[in-house]
């Protein structure tokens, strides 16, 4: 935890973002670096947000880095040695509760740093209870689902459609990919060895309950490919190196949809969860004013809508949703292939943000051990 001085010295700083802000005319840094997943997903930020913002300021030089995965260890790093790189940093909305927690994440404002929407709404009833920490500022909602070969369907079977079909290597035998974290997989293992969904959380909390879903997942261990950025399952699966694997929605909408590779949706038991943005504590403040300028034009209702022309996210304003239309090149309707949609929500998760904050220290060490064995 930090010091009262250094917690102090944040609030200070969050002060002067909103008056940085508030003024608009005060120096900025003419480079900022932004962090995110990556891929289809990166690249939807880059067209919603960050080249319509690089045509109001020419001057400002955008540098993209992919570590969003890693990012409360690079940063407990970065504060550690007092060299602070990153300017705004994308995380999943666990992620930012420790970061805040930790005070390596800055404290917003939001009706003072972010637009309100058209009709005047304030921008923290527009979120409305997306803002699960006071450093937070939600992008979107996503869901992590499984995406399968449709051409390696073994003859007589039925497309997978169940989340324990994962677990079946009888019928649908070929890798499966995984991400290399617990989060979801320790879930979706519980759920396979027959927890009822609203007790998994209750027997996750549990050393048999971890010990339980571990083993569970030995079952496939040796058939699994692990990966840890966000692209690396739509290539697995272009590729045909796994027959089915788990990563974020709107990846898979890219492969299927933009890439027209013969890859089909698994919907059930899809973990909802939210991504947004963070600042990190302590930058300088001309690079400080540069990200909250930035941040009130990124986070405002049309991009957010904007976004979902480019991936199948729903955006986490409320007054976004609305303005949602069609993929801004292939012209299809985006609303069917967001995760909300009622004919994909049929069995879904909804991700448990505090208890991932409180145990996921803990449960990722021991993941790390078993993966080792």
């Amino acid at each position: 935890m930090k010091t009262t001085k250094t917690l102090m010295a944040t609030t200070a700083m969050t002060v002067a973002a909103g008056m940085a802000f508030a003024d608009n005319h005060g120096d900025m840094a003419d480079s900022m670096t932004m962090v995110s997943w990556g891929g289809a997903y990166q690249n939807s930020q880059i067209k919603a947000y960050v080249e319509p913002y690089q045509e109001m300021h020419p001057e400002l030089e955008v540098v993209t880095d992919e570590s969003s995965a890693e990012a409360v260890a690079k940063l407990r790093a970065m504060d550690e040695a007092g060299n602070i790189t990153w300017d705004i940093v994308d995380v999943v909305a666990a992620d930012a509760m420790r970061l805040c927690d930790e005070g390596l994440a800055m404290e917003i404002d939001h009706d003072d740093a972010l637009a309100p929407a058209p009709d005047g709404t304030d921008a923290s009833d527009d979120f409305g209870d997306l803002i699960v920490s006071d450093c937070f500022i939600p992008q979107i909602v996503y869901s992590t689902t499984f995406g399968y070969r449709t051409d390696m369907v073994p003859d007589g079977a039925e497309a997978p459609n169940d989340i324990c079909d994962v677990w079946d290597l009888e019928t649908y035998p070929g890798k499966r990919s995984l991400e290399k974290r617990p989060i979801n997989n320790v879930e979706w293992a519980l759920y396979c060895d027959g927890v009822a969904k609203d007790e998994i959380y209750d027997v996750l909390a549990t050393e048999e309950g971890q010990e339980r879903a571990l083993a569970k997942l030995d079952e496939i261990k040796d058939d699994v490919v692990w990966w840890s950025a966000g692209a690396d399952t739509p290539q697995l699966l272009a590729d045909g190196e796994v027959f089915m694997g788990s990563t974020y929605n709107g990846r898979l909408f890219s492969v299927i949809e933009e890439q027209d590779q013969p890859v089909g949706m698994m919907w059930d038991m899809q973990v909802f969860d939210l991504d947004g943005w963070i600042v990190p504590a302590g930058l300088p403040d001309e690079r400080l004013a540069r990200v909250m300028d930035f941040l009130h034009f990124a986070t405002d209702t049309q991009r957010l809508a904007d976004q979902a022309k480019y991936i199948s996210y729903g955006p986490a304003r409320a007054s976004s949703a609305p303005l949602v239309s069609t993929h801004a090149e292939l012209g299809i309707e985006m609303a069917p292939h967001m995760p909300t949609d009622p004919n994909n929500a049929a069995n879904t998760l909804l991700y448990n943000y505090e208890f991932w904050a409180d145990y996921r220290d803990d449960i990722d060490a021991k993941f790390q051990a078993w993966l080792a064995q």
